[in-house]
């Protein structure tokens, strides 16, 4: 229950007695009432109806004065989408709570309460109904696959068969957070250049169908020749001005084909893939970032007690690249007929040698998941290092980009000006 401060004081700790059946659906209601001293309190809790709101706040001391559903904005109103770093920070605050002796139901209720995102609140919502109704955690998070991937739920059911969920828990809150820190790095060093040239080319079409037309009229009225780039150019501008919708229709069109087909298609996912990995700089960056990804996400599931052909086949859609995805899925029916784990990464070439040999010390040694974590944090750190790198490379280059970009047309708006000069002169 979300309450004022002076609420919190006596609803704190306090579990709903309403009935709820699993399945059942909870909507949000912003209620106001007096306690037993006339306090005014106000507040707003999930239930299944109005009705049954007033009798649990009668249940608490309250008198319920006005009980009506929560308002949705204009815009909106579905809330924000569910991102993974949503799922990160309740990883993080479940593994907190049941570490400190929360039952799970109460843990479930506090969290959702607490959402801003009022869809991640709904899905808490459903995962708590779900609990209260007789399901295990992994059957709760096991109806939303969307949010919640396979990887996680087999940590998660590893921990409840293990009796260790806070243990676990905690380990899948330290692993989604690492995963997403190497995610955002990754989209740093890509999409930031990208962006930038963008707008650079953006800013280069405005010139050419809005500005540099103008110049046409001033040149003309001259009556001289004008330069071959000067014409080249008003030639672009004229294909800019007259065709410009069909341009940015084609464009769009292309883009949307692209990503339709790179969908749908295994063969183009793995053609991309390899163009991207096989890149001067950016290449470096996706192979140390796959490989971190592949150790921590093997290393984690590993450590929960998952068998290591059912932990290789949760991994491989966590590397992050299809080249990895089916390396690792070939790994998997390498060790399933009886190989080590050291010589199947070996088979697939893409292992640096020092990861190969750390495989295999931790086989030796029985400690695989203290090697494999070894590994992630040497390779995120190489990561962090390369982005950084690239970040300090890739602004003197874009503004290279733009500086030609723009330059070349105002070199070609200037080259009649100094052609009729030094016709004058001469």
């Amino acid at each position: 229950m979300s309450v004022t401060r002076t609420a919190a004081r006596k609803t704190v700790g306090k579990k709903p007695a309403m009935p709820v059946r699993q399945g059942v659906t909870l909507d949000t209601f912003v209620w106001e009432g007096t306690d037993k001293r006339g306090i005014t309190m106000k507040g707003e809790q999930q239930a299944k109806n109005a009705n049954l709101l007033r009798a649990e706040l009668r249940r608490q001391g309250i008198q319920p004065k006005t009980v009506k559903a929560k308002g949705k904005p204009l815009f909106g109103g579905a809330g924000k989408t569910i991102t993974a770093k949503d799922i990160a920070v309740f990883s993080r605050q479940i593994a907190t709570m049941m570490k400190s002796g929360v039952p799970v139901v109460q843990s479930l209720e506090i969290i959702g309460n607490g959402q801003r995102n009022p869809r991640m609140g709904k899905l808490i919502g459903e995962i708590r109904t779900d609990i209260e109704g007789g399901s295990s955690i992994y059957e709760a998070l096991s109806r939303h696959p969307v949010q919640f991937d396979e990887l996680y739920r087999n940590l998660v059911r590893a921990g409840e068969s293990a009796g260790a969920l806070e243990t676990v828990l905690e380990t899948i809150a330290n692993y989604k957070e690492s995963i997403e820190t190497i995610k955002g790095k990754i989209k740093k060093a890509l999409f930031y250049p990208i962006a930038v040239v963008a707008v650079a080319i953006l800013v280069c079409a405005v010139l050419m169908i809005f500005v540099v037309p103008t110049f046409r009229e001033t040149f003309q009225s001259f009556g001289t020749d004008l330069p071959a780039f000067t014409e080249l150019m008003f030639a672009i501008s004229d294909v800019l001005v007259g065709w410009w919708w069909l341009i940015a229709l084609v464009a769009a069109g292309a883009a949307f084909a692209f990503i339709a087909a790179f969908k749908r298609s295994t063969q183009l996912q793995h053609a991309v893939d390899r163009v991207m990995l096989r890149l001067p700089i950016i290449g470096k960056v996706l192979h140390n970032s796959a490989i971190a990804r592949f150790a921590r996400t093997l290393g984690v599931t590993f450590k929960a007690g998952v068998p290591l052909v059912e932990a290789l086949d949760s991994v491989a859609g966590a590397t992050g690249s299809v080249v990895y995805e089916t390396a690792v899925l070939r790994m998997r029916d390498d060790v399933s007929v009886g190989y080590q784990l050291n010589l199947a990464m070996k088979q697939t070439a893409l292992f640096p040698h020092m990861v190969v040999q750390m495989t295999a010390i931790g086989e030796e040694a029985g400690a695989l998941d203290t090697m494999l974590f070894k590994v992630a944090e040497f390779y995120e750190e190489e990561v962090n290092n390369a982005v950084d790198t690239i970040s300090s490379l890739i602004e003197p280059f874009v503004m290279v980009i733009i500086g030609t970009l723009v330059g070349s047309i105002v070199i070609a708006m200037y080259l009649p000006i100094f052609k009729i000069a030094m016709a004058a002169m001469g």
